[in-house]
Order: structure tokens, then sequence, then C-alpha cells
């Protein structure tokens, strides 16, 4: 089984990796930063996944393919999550070999908090699903999307280091926790290996954050 990723460095990317990993598979990752994983069964590209240049032809057709590489509030929020995403999947998802796609979103992209920027590029995806699954769908491939709400990643160190807006996060989060990338590393196994008849559609993991009390919380 081969499984391309990309955003592989740190965080959910490399949480989903090292978990394939430990299943079996094998690992291509893709990042604008090197390897942070030591594994025979991984090969890993720098790339920037929104210069489709950058993506090299590769011999091994994918069998799963992870959209994760993404940025927040960085200028080029648009440009690296919702077309590079597109830049990836074009590249490598669209063929015969393919099993099953999934992107990773967002909670805002359902409510629109966050950042202008950030919220569209996310937003812009959900649709983006439904356009890969249907053309993947004569390989007999699925096409998912996952939205997570909190995740505790680098990205979200301003407000997870703050005590006092830790706590305001707490307070309106139902479930009373963030996930950590292992466990959207688990919904991407299940949507990608054991899913067999979900398509085309986006898989909300956040805790109860937007139905139950959607609240975004920030440094000022």
């Amino acid at each position: 089984m081969n499984v391309f990723i990309s955003g592989t460095h740190s965080g959910i990317g490399r949480a989903i990796a090292e978990l394939f990993l430990s299943r079996g598979a094998h690992v291509v990752g893709f990042d604008v930063k090197p390897s942070s994983i030591d594994h025979a069964e991984y090969e890993h590209y720098i790339v920037d996944v929104a210069d489709k240049t950058t993506l090299p032809q590769l011999d091994k057709p994918a069998n799963i393919v992870v959209s994760n590489a993404g940025v927040q509030n960085s200028g080029r929020d648009i440009e690296v999550n919702l077309k590079g995403a597109m830049n990836f999947v074009e590249a490598y998802a669209i063929q015969s070999n393919i099993h099953s796609v999934l992107f990773i979103v967002s909670s805002s992209a359902h409510t629109g908090d966050e950042f202008p920027e950030y919220a569209v590029s996310k937003g812009g995806l959900l649709t983006y699903v439904k356009n890969v699954g249907r053309r993947v769908a004569k390989f007999g491939a699925t096409c998912n999307s996952i939205s997570p709400g909190g995740v505790k990643t680098s990205l979200n160190t301003p407000v997870m280091e703050d005590t006092v807006l830790w706590n305001r996060i707490m307070e309106v989060t139902p479930l009373k926790r963030w996930a950590e990338p292992e466990d959207i590393a688990e919904w991407v196994w299940f949507m990608t290996v054991v899913n067999k008849n979900c398509t085309g559609q986006d898989i909300l993991v956040d805790n109860g954050e937007k139905d139950l009390n959607s609240t975004f919380v920030w440094p000022d």
C-alpha cells in the first residue's frame, strides 16, 4: 500500500505518516521542510505544494492520497491550503491505482470562524472534495474530508500556552478537550482504509465545538 501524504514534517501530517508506517504501509511524504521521520518504508520530498512544478513525477502510483499540508494566517492561506491541495491531488490521485483520497479541512470551513483567508481556503476544499469524488468513483475509490476543531499542534500554541485563553476555550468546548494529532490520524485510517461506502462527505471531528457551542478564541 503506497500512501502519499503532504505536510509530514510535524503535527497531524507526521502523526498520519507514523500511523500508516506502523501498520505496514509504504509512505511517501511531502513538505517544505526536511524529513523528521526515520523509517525504512518512508521516503521524503521537499516541495511547496503551492508550486506544482516542485512536485516530482514518481514511478510508484499512490493507493491513498492524504492532502494535509496547510498554513494559518500566513498571507498565503488560499495559495497553500486550497490551490496547493488541488495541485497535490491532481498530481497523484486521479489515476486507476487510487483507493481513497482524504483532505484535512477544518471546522472553520463550516463556521467561518478564524481568519478570513483561512476560512475561505478550507471552505473551498469542501466543494473540491465532491469534484474529486465524482472523478475517482470510476476507479472504485472514495474521496472525503475530515474537519478537525481544536488540535494540539504548533499552529495553536498562541492559545495553548495562554492559561486565560485556554480556560476560555475549555469553557465553551462541550467535551472539555482538544484532539491530539494521533486522534486525527486514526480518523484518517478509518476513512481511507476501513471505509468503503462513504464518499463525497466531510466528517466533523471537533469535540462538539461547532454544533453544540461554536466560539472562536484567539489573542487580540
